[in-house]
């Protein structure tokens, strides 16, 4: 069965153009013109990945932009969300960082390639997984189950977040840079923005450290990248 992606843009053109190509890499294509729509879609559809626009209309809705729905949708979901942008601000970038974004592109969109590969690489089985569970300190990672336990309590983690703790716990020794890590979790081969491993080492930090200031988990290696705390 394809998987399915929910386009969210109110630009015609956009939403022909991705539909069109999606269609052709083999993918089911839904779509949403705004946020009340995007919401509703969400809902009734389930998508396996979500294109999110982050100027939109709102529909009717309460919601008043692409970042409010990707708000609204991660108290319920961890649906994989590629924000859409046309804004030139890193404001907007961090902001749907700091929202659980997974990744973002700029609009218009002139390489579908790299769009491609990105939708492919959150979408792609990750590895040969065991049925392995591993410690990192007070976590316990069930590698399989994709669970995260804290002091016997479940962590809820999106899949992304939950990648990255992973790759880091599975080479407690190592110290990954921020290129190392865009390869690992986010298979960029080439380039990729350094922000992406900062903001999510920060959201995972948020749910994993009893205190995220002082953390005790995942560390940062001062110059060079992070590793987490030996068990």
């Amino acid at each position: 069965m394809p998987h399915k992606i929910l386009v969210v843009d109110d630009e015609s053109s956009i939403r022909e153009l991705l539909g069109m190509r999606l269609s052709a890499a083999g993918f089911d294509v839904v779509f949403a013109t705004n946020t009340a729509e995007a919401v509703e879609q969400q809902a009734k559809t389930q998508p396996d990945l979500i294109l999110l626009d982050i100027n939109l209309p709102t529909g009717g809705s309460t919601l008043q932009d692409g970042i409010e729905v990707l708000r609204d949708i991660r108290t319920r979901s961890d649906v994989p969300i590629i924000m859409l942008t046309a804004r030139d601000e890193d404001e907007s970038e961090v902001a749907s960082f700091d929202s659980g974004a997974d990744n973002y592109i700029r609009k218009p969109i002139n390489n579908f390639d790299l769009l491609l590969g990105r939708i492919k690489s959150r979408l792609r089985p990750r590895g040969n997984e065991t049925n392995t569970l591993i410690s990192v300190g007070p976590l316990v990672i069930d590698v399989v189950g994709h669970e995260v336990r804290k002091n016997e309590n479940t962590i809820s983690l999106t899949p992304l977040e939950f990648e990255l703790l992973k790759t880091l716990a599975l080479n407690p020794k190592k110290v990954y840079s921020r290129k190392e890590l865009l390869t690992e979790v986010w298979d960029f081969k080439f380039n990729g923005d350094a922000r992406l491993v900062n903001v999510h080492v920060q959201r995972l930090r948020s749910k994993v450290e009893d205190d995220p200031a002082d953390p005790k988990i995942v560390l940062t290696v001062r110059g060079m990248g992070y590793r987490v705390c030996a068990s």
